[in-house]
């Protein structure tokens, strides 16, 4: 039995392995597969949640596993030379075996069996780092500070069941291979603290949104019109409520089905919208169209001159998804627009006298840290309403809980991220979005603009009405 002991180590230890570096290397190797061992039971086991514990098991330790056997190789060919220029005979002979003789089998087997089981090992963990660094945890937890924001934001967004990877990679190796080789710039960021603060947008190096967005939804099918309608709550004693009801022309279309019309015009097959813009895309200097008939018009924003050397140092960028739908995930609210959400939802009671205007100056007041805003807005909710008959109230504690969980989902100082940090393309009510193009300040050499007028995107139906007759037609 020790004998077989004594075999089993040798064959384990690569045989006479006496160089400090190839000691090093196996006492790495070893280690280090022993916790990979140990890691992967505990995950197994639902022990550990933590995404540091998924770059410690699929990341680091597989990296010294395959130090430590590189070591272990450098230790063998140090010493061999080593044994060769004082004339004696190598020290790490290589293994004679005669699968005739019974040992020599016995050694074969435990190698075999070794190597059977580490190439097993090796492909597991490195199927579940690929499967880890795809994962929800690698890209919004690990770096916390960097991308807590963004994390908070697909958390709360429709696409919250989507996989990051699905919008930002998309399918194939070539945009995997590239957003990894990116991945390592902002790793060194990180670690420097070189990062921006905020992140800076747009993403220049998203894969185009007809590979990514285009895979499950599909502009070019006709939605036709889209009834929206809009609550907003004003900021008086009874936060009366304003109603805006618009149809909306969401359209689409293509050659098939024998037009092409709406919003979704733009993002036609028959049709090519290119533009050129500053670099945040927020000021739009040229823009060309391509209709299905073939004409090409060309518009310039007024008072601005191109030429040769204009197009020369600027992207032609052609219009998709993402010029419109910029935020469809990581979206940060305007204060406005979630406090009128929260009301309509009945998550903020308007039975609560100037609730509205309460609760906007609670969330945009200058606040140090995400900390101190959350004990602020408490108090200063309460102490409003310390003396009246809301004082300790359930709708108070609601609307409390509502205003913190608001200003926690969209505020993020760490990052320089404030109310209206990150513009949204969506429409033109908080930004210029739809604006940055169609606002009659684009001008073609024959006189024709790109129109402003409202009833290209939309009929309005109500506007700022409190109550609306047709309301009770559309809603009995």
């Amino acid at each position: 039995m020790k004998n077989r002991l004594l075999i089993y180590f040798r064959v384990l230890t690569l045989r006479n392995t006496t160089h400090p570096l190839g000691l090093l290397g196996l006492l790495a190797f070893y280690i280090s597969i022993l916790l990979i061992l140990i890691f992967l039971s505990l995950e197994t086991l639902g022990f550990h949640q933590s995404p540091y514990m998924g770059i410690v098991t699929f990341m680091a330790l597989p990296t010294c596993m395959v130090a430590g056997l590189g070591l272990v190789f450098l230790g063998r060919v140090l010493g061999r030379k080593g044994a060769k220029s004082d004339g004696t005979s190598p020290l790490y002979a290589f293994p004679n075996w005669d699968l005739n003789d019974h040992e020599h089998r016995r050694k074969f087997a435990v190698m075999l069996v070794t190597v059977i089981g580490l190439l097993t090992l090796t492909a597991m963990v490195s199927y579940r780092g690929v499967e880890f660094m795809e994962s929800e945890t690698f890209c919004g937890k690990t770096c916390h500070t960097v991308m807590q924001p963004e994390h908070v934001a697909y958390s709360n967004s429709p696409h919250s069941n989507v996989r990051c990877v699905d919008c930002h990679i998309g399918p194939g190796a070539g945009w995997f291979v590239k957003s990894k080789i990116s991945g390592i710039r902002q790793v060194f960021a990180v670690l420097g603290n070189t990062f921006s603060r905020p992140i800076e947008t747009p993403i220049h190096n998203l894969r185009p949104a007809r590979e990514t967005c285009e895979q499950c939804h599909w502009p070019e099918k006709f939605h036709g019109d889209r009834l929206m309608l809009k609550r907003h709550y004003q900021e008086d004693e009874d936060n009366t409520e304003l109603v805006n009801l618009l149809l909306l022309k969401v359209g689409g279309g293509s050659t098939e089905s024998g037009f092409a019309e709406g919003i979704h015009w733009h993002m036609s097959p028959d049709t090519k919208v290119e533009y050129i813009a500053d670099e945040k895309r927020e000021e739009i200097y040229w823009v060309r169209s391509a209709g299905a008939d073939g004409e090409v018009t060309e518009f310039v924003k007024d008072g601005f001159e191109v030429d040769e050397a204009f197009f020369a140092e600027h992207e032609i960028r052609q219009m998709d998804c993402m010029d419109c739908h910029n935020r469809p995930t990581h979206t940060f609210e305007e204060p406005g627009y979630a406090v009128d959400k929260a009301i309509a939802g009945n998550a903020i009671s308007v039975e609560l006298p100037y609730i509205k205007r309460e609760v906007m100056r609670a969330i945009q007041a200058d606040y140090a840290n995400r900390e101190e805003a959350d004990v602020a807005i408490a108090a200063s909710l309460e102490t409003f309403y310390a003396e009246g008959e809301w004082s300790g109230s359930e709708e108070l504690a609601f609307a409390i809980a509502k205003a913190r969980e608001i200003y926690l989902r969209n505020i993020f100082p760490e990052m320089g991220i404030d109310w209206g940090t990150y513009p949204n393309h969506i429409g033109h009510e908080y930004f210029p979005g739809c604006f940055r193009c169609h606002d009659d300040e684009h001008s073609s050499t024959e006189g024709a603009t790109i129109s402003q007028d409202c009833d290209n995107c939309h009929s309005i139906l109500a506007w700022e009405e409190k109550e609306p007759a047709i309301m009770d037609e559309l809603f009995p």
